[in-house]
């Protein structure tokens, strides 16, 4: 596996730098968001799912377009600038903030650089690599992504024990979001597919009837899974410490990473479909320990640990399932519609999380997410067969 690991172009190599040092910028922020909202602005679990749900639906759609433009243009590169240089500048902008609706607007604004971005990358990085490689180029990206998302949160560690207040800490996150700036103008246009460019279109008519009916499993997991900051909301809710709660995320970030790569090259090998299915059930595994079983201590960070490994067996290997269901002439729209589908999705899913929490209880949310992810799996295998594509 190193031999074809250090066989993969330089533009993956650099794309998942870009991807370190953006997450070292986002994850510094992410963990404190939900502390921010609750014990500053002084709201709740409703409000956190009223942001994070908006942000990502109302940035749903540019995804979608980003990636039709790419397959229109053959240009991936100016979204990809675009998208971490609006998002290096917004995310410092919190420490002004001094009530939710402004705190929306900037993680709108976040939300918005990812969703210029997030179509154009994969498509970019799709487009440099061999079919056969794409779970392990894929896993590399996402192993430095989530290894940025252990750096980000041990910095916020580091500041919150040094005394430094939490509303100055969100200031620091414009020192990587410059250097991330700057690595993406060194990034090189991928040549354009042999095939002629497709119509403009923005439906699924013409695509792979393979693709559709994975775009339809994955809407039903996305459905039970709202934001990751409800995570850490929890984990604050059954006693970890204000200034552990962004350890507690580190070390999720620190399993993915760790796992991300021999896991996607894993799939190269056993199929994408596969290893999708463990993921969905240990994704609902977890949920279930949140809501029935969680405590302080050692059991909390191995459910934490287990959600980590739920990340570094599906976040690639999506990517590379779409790739292999796709040709490269409409990868881009692919792409677009994978993550509109999951952007568009979070904010149903966040508003019932959130009000299912405090309309109910924790129990009954987490135990929505977990059937959710378990019926996802079991369409997954039965309805999905994938064939590898050019």
């Amino acid at each position: 596996m190193l031999k074809a690991l250090f066989s993969l172009p330089r533009s993956v190599w650099l794309l998942g730098l870009i991807s370190l040092v953006n997450d070292s910028a986002s994850e510094l922020v992410y963990p404190l968001v939900p502390l921010y909202l609750s014990g500053v602005l002084m709201a709740g679990p409703r409000v956190l799912g009223l942001i994070e749900g908006i942000a990502e639906a109302l940035a749903s759609l540019l995804k979608l377009w980003a990636g039709v433009m790419v397959d229109r243009s053959g240009a991936a590169k100016p979204w990809v600038v675009a998208g971490y240089g609006l998002a290096g500048l917004a995310r410092p902008l919190i420490a002004f903030v001094a009530g939710w609706p402004l705190l929306l607007a900037l993680r709108l604004t976040d939300r918005i650089a990812k969703a210029v971005r997030a179509a154009p990358r994969d498509a970019l990085l799709a487009a440099n690599i061999a079919p056969g490689q794409r779970g392990l180029a894929f896993g590399l990206h996402r192993a430095m992504d989530n290894a940025g998302a252990v750096i980000g949160p041990l910095l916020a560690w580091a500041l919150l024990s040094a005394g430094v207040p939490l509303g100055q800490v969100f200031l620091w996150a414009i020192v990587p979001g410059l250097l991330c700036l700057a690595l993406t103008l060194a990034v090189k246009e991928a040549p354009p597919p042999a095939a002629a460019a497709p119509r403009l279109s923005w439906t699924l008519g013409g695509m792979p009837a393979p693709l559709r009916r994975y775009l339809v499993v994955v809407a039903l997991f996305t459905l039970g899974n709202s934001s990751n900051m409800f995570l850490l909301l929890r984990a604050k809710e059954l006693g970890v410490a204000e200034a552990q709660v962004p350890l507690l995320w580190a070390a999720v970030s620190g399993v993915a990473a760790l796992f991300a790569v021999p896991l996607g090259n894993l799939s190269d090998r056993i199929g994408r479909v596969r290893l999708l299915v463990a993921g969905y059930l240990a994704y609902a595994v977890f949920y279930i320990g949140m809501g029935w079983f969680a405590e302080p201590g050692w059991r909390l960070y191995l459910l934490f640990g287990l959600y980590g490994i739920f990340m570094a067996a599906t976040e690639g290997v999506e990517r590379a399932l779409l790739a292999d269901l796709t040709p490269p002439e409409q990868r881009g729209t692919a792409f677009g519609w994978l993550n509109l589908t999951m952007g568009a999705l979070l904010l149903p899913a966040s508003l019932l999380f959130g009000g299912l929490w405090e309309g109910l209880s924790a129990t009954v949310a987490f135990g929505f997410s977990a059937g959710c992810a378990l019926l996802a799996a079991c369409l997954l295998a039965l309805w999905v067969r994938p064939s590898n594509t050019q």
